[in-house]
């Protein structure tokens, strides 16, 4: 009986002690953004009071009708360890080892998500990764149209047990960060593999914009229509086929769900993303972009609108995010051509215009022609801290390569004039520019000759060209290109034309 009454009454304990609960974004170990207050929410019973106390501060409030409550921290300084004490009516509990510094949000797709033990010398970057005031948390990858309140992951300290299946940009980024900050460092990895952009954002945002009428209107008639379980069957029919024959072709693919996957709209916001809005940061890098180089145009407006609606619903302004412009990829080109990479990476570059407190790291000298996963992860992790060192911690560097500013038609040469030149334009491994195209009203481009004449001035022209209208600058998949400024950074791809793209128009899935 006595028994009996100890299991009853530790039963009881258990019970009370789970009607609080916060999201898997707080824990053990955590990061909290340092200079800035941090909301701090949660489950608890209806009415309950709740207390959060840290480094001195104490909050109360009280649960709502459904449960859901929420504080906010005023800023603490960084450093730590500090405890988390969370009390309700009936128990107490605190969260230990939490750090205050800078964090970040690591997102995007495949790139992002490449793994450092997959990384040039990654062995050598896992072997040397034991930094106790890194903390790394991942969030798990579901596709979902419900929005998720928490997920399954916790924050752990950087180490060669942890690193190596973490983002090898994220873990990169933060690495540098630490050493130029001395401060702790959250890495929150968020990335998936294959991603389109329109399933980061919330699906009332795409619905309620008329440009992605025709997206949405495409999914909604697969939704209707779409059996996994059928498509399933149709893959098992052609496995026995071709096991039963002499398998010359490729196996067949088990196909996804496509309901529960990377590319229908918001559903990452809802699994991934939704979970940890609110959870204060520094601000996010990403790199994305290769799925939707089909519908190039349409990202002019896709993306921006995605880093919108992030702050939006993120409610801390407007946070620096950081973004890495697609590097070159597949064969190399003899001749000038069309490219839906190309117009993917003048939507990006757009971006920059469009919104405030937003940078590219370009990185159009570092890809692998026949990978899409370039394994130097290192030098795009530094290109990508420059920009949040110049602009968010006041360092002394620089943070970008020349960015085309203006051109003027002089006779048969075109004069083009760029920005962000540095200590000067500089063309890399030989005395000649590579990269430039011209074009005359024909729209029909050539090689051209491109001459530096200044620090931040070039001339460009062709022989067979008289009256040029056009210069472009690799534009292409794979371009060949040469040109940096003397601080090591390429310059931005670019066209001086408007015309229209072979992604022009297309905004369907």
């Amino acid at each position: 009986m006595k028994f009996f009454s100890f299991v009853c009454a530790v039963l009881l304990a258990f019970q009370v002690q789970a009607q609080i609960k916060l999201p898997s974004i707080f824990g053990d170990h955590m990061v909290l953004q340092q200079k800035q207050d941090n909301p701090v929410w949660g489950r608890a019973k209806p009415n309950e009071k709740i207390t959060v106390e840290i480094n001195g501060q104490c909050h109360t409030t009280i649960a709502d009708t459904k449960g859901a409550w929420r504080v906010l921290l005023k800023p603490i300084p960084a450093g730590g360890p500090y405890k988390m004490y969370i009390q309700g009516d009936h128990s107490k509990f605190f969260f230990e080892d939490v750090l205050v510094g800078e964090v970040w949000i690591c997102s995007g797709q495949s790139n992002m998500q490449w793994s450092l033990r997959n990384t040039n010398s990654g062995e050598l970057a896992i072997a040397t990764s034991n930094y106790p005031k890194i903390r790394l948390i991942s969030v798990p990858q579901v596709g979902t149209s419900m929005p998720q309140d928490d997920f399954n992951g916790a924050w752990e300290a950087a180490s060669p047990e942890t690193t190596p299946d973490f983002s090898a940009i994220g873990y990169f980024f933060g690495q540098r960060l630490h050493h130029a900050l001395d401060v702790p460092i959250g890495l929150i990895d968020n990335a998936w593999g294959g991603s389109a952009a329109e399933a980061w954002v919330n699906r009332d945002v795409l619905e309620s914009d008329k440009n992605y009428s025709a997206l949405m209107s495409s999914w909604k008639k697969l939704e209707q229509t779409y059996n996994y379980e059928e498509e399933l069957k149709k893959w098992n029919a052609s496995m026995e086929e071709w096991k039963a024959g002499n398998r010359e072709e490729a196996m067949p693919r088990k196909p996804g769900n496509l309901l529960t996957g990377n590319h229908r709209p918001a559903n990452i916001y809802n699994g991934v993303l939704h979970p940890t809005i609110g959870y204060g940061i520094k601000g996010v890098i990403w790199y994305q972009g290769e799925a939707n180089t089909g519908r190039s145009y349409q990202y002019r407006d896709l993306f921006p609108l995605m880093i919108q609606n992030w702050r939006n619903e993120w409610k801390q302004g407007d946070f620096p995010f950081y973004y890495v412009q697609l590097a070159d990829f597949m064969a190399e080109s003899d001749q000038p051509e069309e490219s839906g990479w190309a117009e993917l990476r003048e939507a990006q570059t757009m971006t920059k215009d469009k919104l405030s407190n937003v940078g590219e790291a370009v990185i159009i000298d570092l890809g692998e022609g026949r990978d899409i996963h370039p394994r130097n992860k290192q030098t795009v992790a530094d290109r990508l801290v420059r920009i949040a060192l110049a602009r968010d911690y006041h360092k002394n560097i620089i943070y970008e390569g020349p960015r085309y500013k203006s051109m003027e038609v002089k006779g048969d040469k075109i004069l083009l004039t760029f920005d962000s030149v540095g200590q000067g334009l500089y063309s890399f491994d030989i005395r000649e520019p590579q990269g430039f195209a011209i074009a005359g009203a024909d729209k029909k481009f050539v090689w051209a000759e491109g001459k530096i004449i200044s620090n931040n001035q070039m001339e460009i022209s062709s022989e067979s060209v008289k009256n040029p209208v056009a210069v472009r600058y690799a534009w292409a998949n794979n371009p060949k290109c040469n040109m940096y400024n003397r601080d090591g950074l390429p310059m931005t791809p670019f066209r001086t034309d408007s015309w229209e793209g072979v992604t022009y128009g297309k905004v369907d899935r």
